[in-house]
C-alpha cells in the first residue's frame, strides 16, 4: 500500500527479485474498500503506509484487524516515537521508517513472516526441467555446475520460471525490466535472452528456453 508510484515499482520489482509476490493496490478510495481489496488478495504480509490519498492507513490496519490476523508493517515517512507507538497500539506488527534501505526493509520482512510461521523457505529457489534459479544468490544451476546471472537475466529468468510451460511475451519482458521505457531497443532484450542461452548451455541446459516466434519465449 504505497501511493508513490516509482516507489510502489521499485519496491514490487525488489520484491519479485528476493523471491516474493507482490501485489500494489493502486486505487485508495476509502477505509473499507481499500481493506476489501487487500484481503481479496489473501496475502501473508500488507506493508502500509500512512498518509494514503482519500484513506488512512491507520483506519484500514483497524479494518483489516477486525477481520483478519495478516502480519501488517507500517512504512511511512511519519517518524516518531509517537507515530511509532501509535502504529503498534493500533495493530501493527512492526513499523519502518522513510526513507529506508532496501536490504534492512527484507530483514523486517523476513523477520514478521518468520514470526508469524508465513515464511516460505523455498520462496527463492524455483526448479524446472532439472534446473534450479536461485533468486537470493542470483544464481542458475544444474547438477554441479553453476552460472552466475546479471540482474536483467535473472528477472527474464524468474518471469519465466513463473509461467512454466508458457509462452511469456516479449513486451511483458521489456516491461519488467525496464517499465516499458521507449528508449529501450527491442533488440536488447534478444541480447539478453541470447546471453542466458550460453550460461544455460554451460551447464548443460541446452534449449531450455524455446523461442515462440511473433509471440516470445517458454520454457
Amino acid at each position: 500500500m504505497e501511493d508513490d508510484e516509482l516507489i510502489r515499482k521499485e519496491l514490487s520489482r525488489f520484491l519479485t527479485y528476493e523471491g516474493y509476490e507482490a501485489v500494489c493496490i493502486e486505487k485508495f478510495e476509502n477505509d473499507f474498500q481499500t481493506a476489501e481489496s487487500i484481503l481479496q488478495e489473501t496475502p501473508d504480509l500488507v506493508l502500509l503506509d500512512v498518509s494514503l490519498p482519500g484513506c488512512d492507513g491507520l483506519f484500514i490496519c483497524d479494518e483489516l484487524r477486525s477481520r483478519s490476523d495478516v502480519p501488517i508493517i507500517f512504512v511511512t515517512g511519519n517518524n516518531t516515537s509517537l507515530d511509532e507507538l501509535n502504529c503498534m497500539m493500533r495493530g501493527g506488527d512492526d513499523f519502518i521508517a522513510k526513507p529506508y534501505q532496501l536490504p534492512v526493509l527484507l530483514a523486517h520482512i523476513r523477520a514478521v513472516l518468520r514470526r508469524s510461521g508465513k515464511e516460505k523457505q523455498s520462496s527463492t529457489v524455483q526448479h524446472y526441467k532439472g534446473v534450479t534459479l536461485d533468486l537470493a544468490s542470483g544464481m542458475i544451476e544444474k547438477g554441479d555446475k553453476k552460472q552466475i546471472l546479471t540482474r536483467n537475466e535473472l528477472v527474464i529468468l524468474y518471469e519465466l520460471f513463473q509461467d512454466q510451460g508458457k509462452i511469456v511475451s516479449r513486451t511483458k519482458l521489456i516491461d519488467r525490466l525496464w517499465d516499458n521505457e521507449i528508449f529501450i531497443d527491442d533488440n536488447t532484450l534478444s541480447v539478453n535472452i541470447t546471453r542466458i542461452r550460453a550460461k544455460l548451455d554451460e551447464i548443460g541446459a541446452e534449449d531450455f528456453i524455446e523461442t515462440r516466434r511473433g509471440l516470445g519465449y517458454m520454457i
